[in-house]
């Protein structure tokens, strides 16, 4: 019978798909049909940046990052990942170069040229897709397997590549960023012509699925599929996704040999603290929440919500990165029986294990965080996932990139020093390709191509504001009533936010207006007045119903003094020192900004700082600076010394600039930090913080 009923509802849906499609929402993740899921995105395409911060970074995507990528991925001579599809598709000749995800790199890429096409129908855009897709669909299987280094074998009849038999072959992750891309093209143009490959795909891993053994079946890493099955599930409907995703979280963890480097040694509604390897964990929880939103299997969040916590409070660095170490042990080293520690890579730590110099902070595993917390606020409407998305979007993400758009951070330390008695693994600094892992460049190039489908959002009672920047929106509530609003602010650079609506629905309805976690004595007025029975408190949402018109005006002034943040005790790196932030700004020095001769190390902040906003431009990006002064302490050198006795009295007082953590690195090779010592003033036997 339940077999029955399956077949009755696929053939519901091949009957009704041609009909359906394009009348579903077109969100960049588009929940506005789960029914579990009370928030929605507005449409791609809705949401265009009109000036200031996020206009000056979607004009440097547009004009730089996308092209750059394009010329790189489509060079042979630099990166082979679209040569291989060509070579997979019979246009040319060759073998397989690259790591195995390369053709994902590639799908994430087009993903990023949709979603500027989506807000700018540059026909040129368009064109580009179109010349591309066409290659892809050439590579791909008959029965729907694509997968370029499986695919070129078997053009040359070697033996050895056979689909999933190596777990460390990518397969779904990389049909996974297809998926996603293929829902995002098809909302953004209309076209079908790769959305098709993703369904022929998705078809495939169903039958792979339903047929394959347990152990074969698990063999799936870095599980980007997950976010794109139910992504395609949502632009089809086609039922038999929604009941894959479903598979595809209760066979992790369900046969021996399981790794915590693959979150898939435990079954998933057992875990309850964030483990292994951050990119991979932070693609599965998102992932998992997405099926939440369809399903609301409770099982599902009681997980989410206490490895979220475990993140949040034991594990994020104060800049919303993710993945403190290069290489840790699970589960956490603190096992009795050896043969039970596993060793993992780019790994969550222990609580509270936060160092500043080796941290890995993988710019992937950072956007991790934030596809993962955009989906809890889609299913919550809870501000917490708002703050935590905003914080790692404006520090650690866009660390991950160059202000002019052609430099890449694969880590992202929290401090640097030429110094350091040894060469890490991978590059501390910004370089043009990552040669074995590219993975990250056109993974962050997409997140900024898409950071205005974060900054609103809809559900049943109103509109929702997230983020924070000059903008128009053109839209329609739930009900299908249009609304447009004009925004402007100078932010995250003051916190004065202009909200005017242009174009209001004749019933009432709510706006939500996020107060940051971070802002205090935030006042929030309507049409000059304050907000009658409205409460600004910090980390929620403040709800405005009333009946709105045309030329009604929302203020919100969000005070933004410089502020000293410290870290639990816990955190042993950071012990006795400070981090300076300002709004969501995270900020760092570097020791271009010291005088000639001077160590970045021997800086300590004073207790009470004059630092003070002073505007500044690097490499033609305008960003707010802090200048002001803190001290330095004599240096005596530390040569053929490990310890010594403690000077005390010994510092001067030194001008300081500091500059947005995001964007280190992109004045030459400099010593950087973002944790600087507290100064204590020694008087007569007693220590007094200044």
């Amino acid at each position: 019978m339940k077999r029955l009923m399956n077949t009755l509802r696929l053939l519901v849906w091949l009957t009704l798909w041609p009909a359906l499609s394009w009348s579903q929402s077109h969100g960049l993740v588009s929940t506005g049909n789960s029914q579990f899921a009370p928030l929605s995105s507005v449409d791609m395409g809705d949401v265009v940046w009109t000036s200031g911060f996020w206009a000056e970074r979607f004009a440097v995507c547009r004009n730089a990052m996308v092209p750059d990528l394009w010329k790189t991925y489509t060079d042979a001579n630099i990166s082979h990942s679209f040569k291989n599809f060509e070579i997979a598709a019979g246009l040319d000749t060759g073998s397989h170069v690259g790591p195995p995800f390369h053709d994902g790199d590639f799908y994430k890429l087009l993903e990023a040229v949709a979603s500027l096409y989506a807000v700018t129908k540059d026909k040129q855009l368009d064109s580009l897709m179109d010349r591309v897709i066409p290659v892809i669909a050439r590579s791909q299987r008959e029965d729907g397997y694509i997968h370029t280094p499986v695919r070129i074998a078997e053009r040359h009849s070697k033996g050895g590549a056979k689909e999933f038999e190596d777990r460390l072959n990518f397969e779904t992750y990389n049909m996974g960023h297809l998926m996603t891309a293929a829902c995002v093209h098809y909302r953004a143009t209309g076209k079908r012509t790769l959305l098709d490959i993703a369904i022929k795909a998705a078809d495939y891993l169903d039958r792979f699925y339903k047929r394959a053994s347990p152990e074969l079946a698990r063999n799936a890493i870095c599980p980007s599929h997950y976010m794109g099955v139910i992504e395609l599930y949502r632009t089809t409907k086609n039922p038999e996704y929604l009941q894959l995703a479903r598979n595809l979280i209760n066979i992790r963890g369900y046969v021996d040999g399981g790794t915590d480097d693959n979150q898939d040694r435990v079954p998933f509604r057992q875990q309850t603290t964030a483990m292994g390897h951050a990119v991979r964990a932070n693609y599965l929880y998102a992932g998992v929440a997405d099926v939440y939103a369809e399903t609301g299997d409770d099982s599902l969040m009681a997980c989410l919500n206490s490895i979220w916590e475990d993140v949040a409070y034991r594990k994020m660095y104060i800049t919303g990165a993710c993945g403190a170490l290069y290489d840790g042990t699970s589960p956490n080293g603190t096992s009795y029986n050896p043969v039970e520690i596993q060793k993992t890579h780019q790994a969550y730590g222990r609580d509270y294990q936060l160092p500043n110099m080796t941290a890995h902070n993988e710019t992937c595993a950072n956007i991790g965080n934030v596809l993962w917390n955009w989906r809890m606020l889609q299913i919550t409407g809870n501000a917490r996932y708002t703050d935590v998305l905003e914080l790692a979007l404006y520090n650690s993400v866009l660390s991950g990139i160059s202000l002019d758009g052609d430099r890449f951070c694969y880590t992202n330390p929290l401090a640097v020093s030429a110094q350091f008695p040894y060469k890490l693994r991978w590059s501390g600094g910004r370089v043009n390709y990552i040669a074995l892992s590219n993975c990250c460049p056109p993974n962050v190039v997409r997140t900024i191509a898409e950071a205005g489908n974060y900054a609103y959002g809809v559900s049943a009672k109103g509109l929702w504001v997230h983020l924070y920047g000059s903008s128009t929106l053109s839209t329609h509530l739930k009900d299908g009533a249009a609304l447009k609003i004009a925004q402007v602010t100078n932010y995250p650079w003051d916190g004065n936010i202009k909200l005017t609506v242009q174009t209001a629905p004749t019933g009432a309805f709510t706006v939500f207006m996020r107060i940051p976690g971070w802002s205090r004595q935030a006042a929030l007025l309507v049409n000059g007045k304050p907000a009658t029975g409205v409460t600004a408190t910090p980390g929620q949402y403040a709800a405005i119903h009333r009946q709105w018109k045309a030329g009604d005006v929302i203020t919100l002034q969000l005070p933004m003094p410089v502020t000293l943040m410290e870290s639990n005790p816990l955190v042993e790196e950071t012990r006795n020192q400070v981090a300076v932030k300002r709004g969501p700004i995270v900020y760092c020095m570097e020791s271009v900004d010291l005088p000639k001769g001077a160590s970045l190390f021997d800086v300590v902040m004073p207790g009470k700082t004059d630092l003070q906003p002073t505007p500044m431009e690097i490499d033609k990006s305008h960003i707010m600076a802090l200048t002001g002064h803190a001290l330095l302490r004599q240096d005596t050198g530390w040569q053929r010394t490990l310890y010594r006795e403690a000077a005390l009295n010994d510092t001067h007082p030194v001008k300081v600039t500091l500059i947005p953590y995001y964007a280190w690195g992109n004045r030459g090779n400099a010593d950087m930090t973002v944790w600087v010592p507290k100064y204590f003033q020694y008087f007569g036997g007693q220590i007094q913080s200044q």
